[in-house]
């Protein structure tokens, strides 16, 4: 029934050195099975951060509820003060206005301007947003009124608006989403015009 093996060719490896190789084998394929694994978390890390940054691009944005603008009371053809009132867009995440950007295009060229304490302020009772709260848009309720005083030349150094005039303005958010509005000055503006809506 057993047959003796007497051919040294025709006898299995045994002993220590078939272990050292099976051990060896098995040694690689762990290190192996672990470069991959680290290399998947890696990039599994890495494609969610670019979804969470891609969808802030998007989604972290304002949205401009109305726009105004204040006539000069000297020259009652020009405006000299730019009145946006601001809310979050929806689904989008807290936004401050204090990291927040804009930017003008027109006639008066192209002028990039930081929001600041000066050019922010509150419109509503029901959610107060003030300095302790580095003027922070948390809801979808809340309003804020972004005022740009088109006449002082110190701070964004753009110029007043004239009659007709059209002016591109972009708002973008520090995660990098932007809102555009254009704005268009009515050809026409009386004495009795305070501000008029643009």
């Amino acid at each position: 029934m057993f047959e003796t093996i007497l051919d040294e060719e025709e006898r299995g490896q045994v002993g220590i050195g078939t272990l050292i190789v099976f051990i060896a084998m098995v040694l690689v394929a762990a290190i192996a099975a672990g470069v991959l694994i680290n290399t998947a978390g890696f990039l599994q890390t890495q494609a969610e951060a670019t979804g969470q940054e891609s969808t802030s691009q998007v989604s972290d944005r304002l949205q401009v509820v109305s726009t105004s603008g204040e006539v000069n009371t000297v020259n009652y053809d020009e405006v000299q003060a730019l009145n946006f009132v601001v809310a979050l867009a929806p689904g989008s995440s807290p936004v401050d206005l204090q990291q927040t950007t804009a930017e003008f295009v027109g006639q008066g060229g192209q002028v990039t301007f930081d929001l600041d304490e000066n050019s922010v302020s509150e419109v509503t009772t029901d959610n107060i947003i003030g300095t302790d709260s580095g003027h922070v848009l948390t809801d979808n309720s809340d309003r804020v009124n972004v005022n740009v005083d088109l006449s002082s030349q110190t701070d964004i150094n753009y110029g007043v608006l004239s009659e007709g005039e059209r002016l591109t303005v972009t708002f973008t958010t520090a995660a990098g989403a932007t809102t555009t509005k254009e704005i268009r000055v009515p050809t026409t503006i009386t004495s009795e015009d305070t501000s008029v809506r643009l």
